[in-house]
Order: structure tokens, then sequence, then C-alpha cells
């Protein structure tokens, strides 16, 4: 029995690196001075540059449950692992403005947390645990929406928590009918009992579950709280709630499809491919009338989720299905990621009109703003181009043609508000942007060239995301 909890927890290093690094963190910024709370910086990083050692070590071993099943170390698993922790190096190198903070130790460890929380939302494999990562995910990240303490930090943080505890408590409703019907709470039991339980009450927990978690990924219907708090909050953070939590939530969607509702009467890939049609249109939509450049970039993470959606409701249905989700979660984050290190690289420029003439008086960073733009419309060769490629196959393969059409109308006009971002930058008339902050400034320069290489890379990242996610 200790052999095998030795095994086990052999198996947990990337989470265990996150975990350990966060209560060292924390331990350690206690007791050091303001201006080395760098420190607390290196050990984060290092902890990252460890788990993804570890998680490439692992890639090629047996997919294996563990914990009696509560966990899985799938594909799945692993590139969320991979993701989230090349996220975090991300963003590290945009939290400039936290440096010789009060607080700086405590952003960090916020930061490992909300990760931690995050990787485990993708590999849960039962709902009490499913519920306990959503916890984790979520909370830390209220803090960091009001870690400024600034009025519009302040309120932002407030509608982020409000909405977030109505829907957890949702999460909570719906497992406890889920498993009263079903008699377990672990996916295998899930998928025997939901079939044979009344249809209406078993829609409402599984519609209840769900919820929370298109809360987590910033979907329809649970949207509202995605531009409010990436405008309100400080940049860095709006770049950890539009990339890092949707990686997660989108994993655990997708199990939770091809899993315990594989089986279920109710044609529940059809729901999610109405809600990515609505998610994706209504995220286009709204983008078209921003001027901020922080709401314009949120409600582009709208209609990113509703393009990854379409790879959920695809699932079981196209083996192209949990590749090409794996393919976009990744090009989106490094994508996402490298625009917003634009922004906190020039916290002053709020408006799409401050960036105009950036070419002139910084080159590269407008170079590097205008392939990650692009890379989020999906032009050849970017990483989310390839990610959008194979998305719409897979929707197409499962039989959603209306949908793949929809969505490709969605990419056609989501250009022209991308331009109304990229045209001024790219003029040459004068302008008063001051010089870039030097840290977030190169996080865009190396963010850039990796949402190209993503693209030009695809045919061997989807060749190592080949496989199924484990339930057992």
């Amino acid at each position: 029995m200790e052999g095998m909890m030795t095994q086990e927890l052999g198996l947990l290093l990337p989470e265990i690196f996150l975990a350990a690094s966060a209560v060292l963190g924390l331990l350690i910024g206690s007791y050091l001075p303001r201006r080395r709370q760098w420190l607390i910086h290196v050990l984060a990083a290092l902890a990252c540059l460890a788990g993804l050692a570890s998680t490439v070590l692992d890639w090629l071993e047996p997919s294996t449950a563990v914990f009696e099943g509560s966990y899985s170390v799938d594909i799945a698993t692993n590139a969320t692992r991979a993701v989230v922790l090349v996220s975090v190096l991300f963003v590290l190198g945009l939290t400039a403005d936290v440096r010789s903070h009060k607080r700086e130790t405590e952003f960090v460890v916020l930061l490992l947390l909300s990760a931690l929380g995050t990787v485990i939302l993708a590999g849960t494999n039962d709902l009490l645990l499913l519920g306990a990562a959503y916890l984790l995910a979520s909370v830390p990240l209220y803090a960091l929406a009001a870690f400024a303490k600034d009025s519009p930090g302040t309120e932002a943080g407030l509608k982020f928590y409000l909405l977030g505890a109505l829907l957890g408590v949702t999460m909570l409703f719906g497992i406890m009918l889920l498993t009263g019907l079903s008699g377990g709470t672990d996916y295998p039991t899930l998928a025997d009992g939901i079939p044979d339980a009344p249809t209406a009450a078993a829609a409402v927990g599984v519609i209840a579950v769900i919820a929370s978690l298109l809360f987590k990924a910033g979907a329809v219907p649970a949207q509202f709280w995605v531009p409010d708090v990436t405008q309100g909050a400080r940049p860095p953070v709006g770049a950890i709630v539009t990339t890092i939590p949707k990686i997660g939530a989108a994993v655990a969607l997708y199990r939770l499809v091809a899993a315990p509702l594989g089986l279920a009467s109710l044609d529940w890939p059809l729901l999610f491919a109405v809600l990515a049609a609505a998610t994706m249109t209504l995220g286009n939509l709204a983008a078209f009338f921003q001027s901020d450049v922080r709401r314009l970039l949120a409600y582009s993470t709208i209609s990113q989720i509703g393009y990854l959606l379409m790879a959920v409701a695809a699932a079981g249905r196209s083996t192209l299905a949990l590749p090409s989700l794996l393919l976009y979660l990744a090009a989106y984050a490094v994508t996402n990621l490298g625009a917003f290190a634009v922004v906190c690289a020039l916290p002053g420029a709020r408006t799409l009109t401050d960036y105009s003439g950036l070419r002139r008086h910084q080159p590269w960073l407008a170079l590097g703003l205008t392939i990650c733009l692009l890379g989020l419309v999906g032009t050849p060769p970017t990483g989310v181009f390839a990610g959008k490629l194979t998305v719409f196959t897979a929707a197409f393969d499962a039989g959603f043609v209306w949908l793949v059409v929809l969505a490709a109308v969605n990419t056609a006009a989501s250009v022209f508000y991308y331009l109304r971002w990229i045209a001024p930058a790219m003029r040459s008339n004068p302008t008063t942007i001051e010089h870039a902050e030097p840290r977030a400034a190169t996080t865009a320069y190396l963010a850039a060239p990796a949402s190209v290489a993503v693209g030009i890379l695809a045919g061997p990242i989807l060749a190592v995301f080949q496989g199924n996610i484990l339930i057992s």
C-alpha cells in the first residue's frame, strides 16, 4: 500500500511542484525584505520548469488513474499541465508593476494556486474533486482581481466573486442531485446511472455542473464578468483570467461530455454546439464596439471560447476532437498572452487611438502585436489558424456542418475589429507612447514567434496530442 501511494505521488509531480512552491513562497516571502521579493518569482519559475520536465518525462507512460480512479493522468492532463505551466512562465514576465509591492509574494502565490486548481480541474474524474478544483481555481483569482485595491479593481473583484459564488453553489447543487440519481460521484458510476435516471432531474443536475464550468471558461450564458474584470483589474491579472482558467475548464467540459454524458439520452453535444455558436457570435459582435484595448481582448476571449466549445461538441463523435482542442488551447494561450504582453509593456496606452504611431517608436513591439492579433483571427501560419482548422474539421466530422459555416463567418467578421487596433499602431504619425516596460516587452518578443512556431509545428504537435481520455 505504501509503495502504491509513493508511485501515485510520483505521477503527480507537476501538481506537487506547484503546491510546494506556493506554500514555500508564502513562508519564505513572509521573512524576505521587500527588495528581495523577486526571489519568489524565481521559485515559481523553477517550479514550473521542474513541472514541465516531469510532464515531458512521463508523456509516453501509459494513462493511469490515481487515488481510486478520482484523478486521471492521461494525454489531456499532461497537455493541460504543459500549457498551464508555460502560461505561468509567460505571466511571470508581465508582473513588473507588482515588483517591490508590499504584497508581491501574495500575487505570485495566488497565481500558483490558481494554476494548480486549473490543472486539477482538467484531470478530475470525480464530481467531488471537480468541485474542489473549481474552488481552488476560482478563489485566488477573486483576490487577484482586487489586488490593486483601487475602485475599478475592487468593483471587478466583487462582480467576479458574486457571480463565481452563485455558480459555485449551483455546481454543488448539481453534484448533490447527480450523486443521488446515480449513487456515486465518480464518472464511471455517473455514466452507468445517468441514462437510467429521470430525464428532467438528470438534465437539471448536469446543467448545474456545466454552468459553473462555462463560468470558468467565460462562455455564454456566464460570460458577463469577463470584460469587467479584464478592464478593471491590473493588466497582468487580465492576462491571467482570460487565459489560464479557460484551459482547465475546456478540458473538464470535454471530459464530462466524452464520459458520463456520452451514453445519456439527451443530445448534450447539440447543446454545446448551440452554446459554441452563441458564444462566438456574442463575443465577436460585442468586440466591434470596443475602444478600450483590454475590453476588446476580453470579448475576443469570449469568441475564442466559442471556437473551443466546437471541439467539446465533437467529443466522442470525431477522433480529432481531443487533439484539436489541445492544439487550440496551446496556440490560444501563447497568442493571447503575447497580446497582453504588449498591453502590459505600455500601461499608459488604454485605448486603440493611444497606440497610434507605435510602429514609429516601438517597431518590434508593433510587429509582435500585429502577429498576435492576426494570430487571434486565425491567420496562417499561426497556431490559432492550425487550431481553428482542426477544430472545424472535428466539428464537420461530428455532423455540425451548420456550426462550421457559422464559425467561418465569425472568423471573417473578427478581422475588422482586430484591424481597428492594428491600423493605428502601424501608422507612422507622431505619438506620445512612453518607453516600453522591458520585461513585458521581452515576453511579447518571445510569445509572437512562439505563436507562429505552434502553427508551423502543428503536425508534430497534433501527433503528440493523439490519444483518448482515461475513465476508470
